[in-house]
């Protein structure tokens, strides 16, 4: 299984620790801009650092060409965030999973910017796992069908959100609170803090997309 992690520039506070990032064996990690940093700083070397670099100090940038041997450097006046540009350069590695990190914090455009992106993607590749991950959350994106997820002992809490429009048909099954063909009207926060029964759960759905959030207590 080929895992993509892209650490994007948000506050290092938001950044899951390196033992965590340690855990993906065999990854393929890229440093977006000043994530390529902040990846340095966890013991990662990034096998690609992609970015117009203007959030960089002189001695920041000299240290990403003294020591990451895969550069991709893009002028500040672009279209695509320096984000959006580590996450299309990671579509080239074929990944069954895409991990973003550092992408939550900070700039509420740049999250949203994040969000939307993320979404698009899914849509567009519904064979590759996309998710954001900070110290407190994990989300990802549901296409209509049924879902299976594994329960955590960290990210102990799941909401389910209606992103764009109702989600139909809504079956929750090995849950604490369960449903049947029940609807997740856009903007409601019925479906807020749920919890797995077991080894894990399943969400079905026939029509809408479905964004879910896992989350924990734990502010260590």
């Amino acid at each position: 299984m080929t895992i993509v992690v892209i650490c994007a520039g948000g506050p290092k506070e938001e950044i899951v620790t390196g033992d965590f990032l340690l855990s993906f064996k065999n990854a393929v990690f890229i440093g977006a801009d000043y994530g390529t940093i902040t990846l340095m700083d966890h013991g990662i070397m990034p096998d690609l650092a992609i970015g117009d670099f203007d959030s960089l100090t002189e001695s920041e940038w000299s240290r990403i060409q003294e020591r990451v041997s895969g550069i991709e450097h893009h002028p500040p006046q672009k279209n695509e965030t320096d984000t959006e540009l580590a996450v299309i350069r990671a579509l080239a590695y074929k990944p069954e999973k895409v991990i973003l990190i550092g992408a939550t914090g900070g700039r509420l455009d740049h999250f949203e910017a994040n969000m939307r992106m993320i979404y698009r993607l899914q849509e567009m590749h519904p064979s590759i796992e996309f998710k954001i991950i900070n110290k407190m959350n994990s989300l990802q994106f549901f296409q209509p069908g049924e879902h299976k997820i594994v329960a955590d002992s960290y990210f102990k809490y799941i909401s389910f959100f209606a992103y764009g429009s109702n989600v139909l048909n809504v079956t929750l099954k090995n849950m604490l609170y369960e449903t049947t063909d029940e609807i997740i009207d856009l903007g409601t926060t019925r479906f807020t803090s749920n919890e797995i029964v077991g080894e894990y759960a399943s969400i079905s759905f026939t029509h809408g997309i479905c964004l879910m959030i896992r989350s924990t207590d734990d502010k260590e």
